[in-house]
Formats: structure tokens, sequence, C-alpha cells
């Protein structure tokens, strides 16, 4: 019989930095936020809503593999936000794509809006960088394992339920 090596049964990672020992343990997406926010789109019909001061991303301003300079295209007004199903949501957010491109990602360093096929984790309980890179990587090793079929989006629930090593 095989015997298991003793790194495969602690929780600590292969690189370290120097001096950290400590082991990691697993937490769920759900645990690494205060708050999860979705998007909506406004009517694009009410001029009011457009061409104002908040951003407004939608998944085609994002690009696989880039997490960080998003250049939104779109703007919305304080009316749009208030009279639709989109919300404003806080600085040092990451928004991931649940929907159409499932699985890209950024860090968004201001306040911004989104459309519906969003979900942003904001006032994150772990380094904003780290929480970023631990999520990119654990959504590319689930994207890798189901490739070749259809993916058609992640619901929320199953995003919030999945799991990526934190340091404890």
């Amino acid at each position: 019989m095989a015997k298991i090596d003793d790194s495969v049964k602690k929780k600590v990672p292969e690189l370290r930095f120097k001096g950290f020992t400590d082991e990691w343990e697993e937490r769920k997406l759900g645990d690494l936020s205060q708050d999860t926010i979705g998007g909506g789109t406004p009517k694009t019909s009410v001029t009011e809503y457009w061409n104002g001061e908040i951003p407004w991303i939608q998944s085609s301003d994002l690009a696989n593999d880039k997490l960080y300079g998003v250049l939104p295209k779109k703007f919305i007004t304080e009316d749009a936000v208030k009279n639709s199903a989109t919300k404003l949501i806080p600085a040092n957010s990451i928004a991931i794509v649940t929907r159409v491109g499932v699985g890209k990602l950024a860090f968004m360093p201001y306040e911004f809006a989104s459309s519906q096929d969003f979900l942003s984790l904001s006032n994150l309980q772990v380094d904003c960088n780290f929480g970023m890179y631990s999520i990119y990587k654990m959504l590319q090793r689930e994207l890798n394992n189901i490739q070749g079929t259809s993916i058609k989006g992640i619901t929320k629930a199953d995003l919030l339920d999945k799991e990526t090593f934190v340091p404890i």
C-alpha cells in the first residue's frame, strides 16, 4: 500500500514565504467577504440613466486572464442606481462574471455598478490581491475540469459554496 506523504496530509503549500510556517484552511468563497452583490441593467430606453459618472461594467469590459485595469465603456447616473436593479458596489471589490463569459474576474479599485452577469465580493475578509488570485486559480481549475462542455453559467449559491485555501 502506498504511503501518503506528510505534506499531502497537512494543509501547507509547498511554496512558502520566508518565516511563514502555519497551515492553511479551506474556506468557502462566501466566507471571504462580508457582502455579495449582484448586478442589474438600467433600462437603456431611459436616457436619464446613462452617460453619468458611475462606471457600469459588463462582461465584455473584462479580458480573460487580465485581473486589473478594467476600462468601463458605459457610465450610469445616480437615478439609474435609485430606480433600477443595478447597485453601487464599493471600491476594492472583486467582480466575478457568472453568466456570459463565466470565469472572468477583476479587482475593482473604485466604486462601480455592473450588469446582471456579475456577482461582486465586497468588504473582503482577506487581502484583496490574495483573494482575487485565489479565486482566479480556483475558477481556472473548475473550468479546466469541465472543458469541452457547454458552460451556461454558475449560480450565486454554487459560486459561494466553492472552496479555496487561505492562511489561518
